[in-house]
């Protein structure tokens, strides 16, 4: 399948996309792609770095003592079940591993937690999970935004798009800079995905603003049960 237009225009443009994952399958259909990254603006923010344990990727501090509240910063961010794939942008990542190893449903898991709780901008909870255990690849996105009628409620997003090889689906926290941030919203942006992690890092390390950008990791998962890679890079 040759690659058409993508949204990755709409990235490079955005200064501040804020955190921001990606689902899809390599351009080869060999395996299954996720991709999280990070942003920052204020010293909490930067002051952090991916470190990946066996598949398990989680945010650290880079220096632990400058960090003023690590309750929406630190996080593990890709955890697995035997062929299911989770990354989040928070907490909530254990939230849905929890909640699948009780036998639970993502969306299940999904509706007890709430946006963020940074006044004044809510930051969004987005998290995705690649579902392996079928006959083909499945995905499934989640955006907790706060409402634009009361800040105190949470819209409920969930997408499940059918995955095509070279194509993944992206979600970000942020539509851009600004004060407060203002949240993503409409459908989740259609990017490529090439053959290889390393290929697919690279491209999107430059397609992130360079001022803001903290961390990236991309996790290339076989698709007939080979060798699991993730790949991150550290701007500190």
């Amino acid at each position: 399948m040759e690659l058409g237009r993508t949204d990755l225009g709409v990235l490079r443009s955005n200064a501040y996309p804020g955190r921001g994952l990606v689902i899809g399958l390599s351009s080869d259909g060999e395996a299954g792609i996720q991709i999280y990254w990070i942003m920052g603006r204020s010293p909490n923010s930067r002051n952090r770095r991916f470190v990946v344990e066996g598949s398990v990727l989680r945010t650290a501090p880079v220096d632990a003592s400058k960090v003023t509240d690590p309750s929406l910063v630190i996080y593990e961010a890709m955890l697995e079940l035997a062929n299911v794939h989770i990354v989040s942008n928070g907490d909530q990542t254990r939230t849905v591993y929890d909640a699948l190893q009780r036998g639970e449903t993502f969306d299940g898991a999904l509706a007890t937690r709430e946006r963020e709780p940074d006044a004044p901008h809510y930051t969004p909870r987005i998290t995705g999970m690649l579902d392996l255990r079928g006959t083909t690849a499945a995905a499934a996105l989640s955006l907790l935004r706060a409402s634009s009628l009361d800040t105190a409620k949470t819209d409920r997003f969930t997408y499940r798009p059918v995955l095509f090889p070279g194509y993944g689906y992206g979600l970000t926290t942020y539509s851009g800079d600004g004060d407060p941030l203002p949240s993503f919203s409409g459908d989740p942006l259609l990017l490529p995905l090439e053959a290889h992690a390393e290929a697919v890092l690279d491209v999107y390390w430059d397609a992130l603003n360079a001022e803001n950008r903290v961390a990236l990791a991309v996790k290339r998962i076989p698709l007939d049960g080979g060798r699991i890679t993730v790949l991150v890079r550290n701007q500190y």
